[in-house]
């Protein structure tokens, strides 16, 4: 029944912002509910229905379970389905005010996990000030007939995933565990997304660096680095709640969800071992680029030191001949002044071509 599971959760990666409300599978029940709906047998049940009508018929036909979508509820919109599923007060807190980190937490008769979602901002160049990396936030309360998607920012649309679900119901007859992990899968395939874009900013960053003595590009790689510590935020500490999903026997998630869960903590390791190579890679080029700078400074002062060495000498001469003494050698010959003058042309243009021949100039 399972077989294709993998076909089905693994899907392209939306790249639009915000939901569509004009889909008929996406069209809102209230100003936070973007979908309720029915599964029996993973088959959706037809019409869009209020949460307590959809849980009491889940409840007295004793099979499937529903799903409810939210997009950024206020506390205020919350209150009813939180009494309706006997959702905990914490969790119902950091669903409604998001900025949590990643996180899986057991309630009673639910699961709560916290997922960092994440977009590549698309930009012609990067700049000092250039966003890179956008952050958002999607929760799901899993429970064994009920599971509550709460999403939080412009991006990671659940729409395109629910109906790639509908697609396939022997998977989504496998109950809310299912799409807990297709949620999961679905932002750490962003994640995949989103490095492999970061990695093309490195490597333009990288051949500036080695290619050309350009300012700001220190600025571009302290933006860089910001914007990858962003990533990391997101993606680090979601390690340990896909392992805890995949080896943990826990009455919400199917027994046969579990391996699926492990090749999402598979993938986010690769993530992370990605982002902690960008890192090394971006402090390499910053002290490649440091060095750059000492070294074109070094030479900067040594071509000073070299133009002071030779004006140094009619400096001196000038100096000499200027002190106004009676008796001084040739000052009262003729050819004294071309004699001295040729005489110091001569020593600069020596001096001048040492310097030119050891590099300094």
């Amino acid at each position: 029944m399972i077989s294709n599971l993998r076909k089905a959760v693994r899907l392209p990666q939306p790249r639009t912002r915000g939901v569509d409300l004009s889909h008929p599978a996406r069209s809102p029940l209230g100003t936070a509910v973007v979908n309720c709906a029915v599964y029996v047998d993973g088959v959706r049940q037809d019409g869009n229905q209020p949460a307590d009508v959809a849980i009491r018929r889940v409840r007295e036909s004793g099979r499937g379970f529903v799903w409810i979508g939210l997009h950024e509820p206020s506390e205020k919109e919350f209150a009813g389905i939180v009494d309706l599923f006997g959702l905990h007060p914490l969790a119902v807190e950091d669903a409604v005010y998001a900025h949590q980190r990643p996180k899986l937490e057991h309630y009673d008769d639910s699961l709560f996990t916290v997922l960092k979602t994440v977009r590549y901002v698309e930009h012609d160049r990067l700049t000092d000030s250039s966003e890179v990396v956008e952050t958002g936030e999607i929760m799901v309360f899993t429970g064994i007939d009920f599971v509550i998607t709460v999403r939080h920012g412009g991006h990671g649309s659940l729409g395109p995933l629910r109906e790639q679900l509908e697609r396939v119901p022997e998977q989504l007859a496998l109950g809310p565990s299912v799409v807990l992990h297709a949620v999961a899968d679905l932002v750490v395939d962003d994640y995949l997304d989103v490095t492999a874009a970061v990695q093309v900013d490195i490597d333009d960053v990288e051949s500036e660096v080695f290619s050309e003595r350009g300012s700001g590009g220190a600025g571009r790689i302290y933006q860089l680095k910001r914007e990858l510590l962003e990533l990391k935020r997101a993606v680090a500490p979601l390690d340990r709640p896909m392992r805890e999903l995949a080896s943990r026997p826990m009455r919400e998630v199917d027994p046969q969800i579990k391996t699926y869960f492990r090749d999402v903590a598979d993938h986010l390791a690769r993530v992370t071992e990605q982002i902690t190579a960008f890192d090394e890679l971006l402090n390499s080029i910053l002290q490649a680029h440091l060095a750059q700078v000492t070294v074109a400074q070094n030479e900067d002062m040594r071509k000073i030191s070299a133009w002071v060495a030779i004006l140094a000498v009619p400096t001196m001469v000038c100096g000499i001949y200027g002190m106004n003494f009676e008796y001084m050698p040739e000052k009262h010959w003729t050819f004294g002044y071309p004699l001295v003058m040729a005489l110091t042309v001569v020593i600069c243009w020596v001096i001048h071509r040492g310097f030119k021949r050891n590099g300094w100039l």
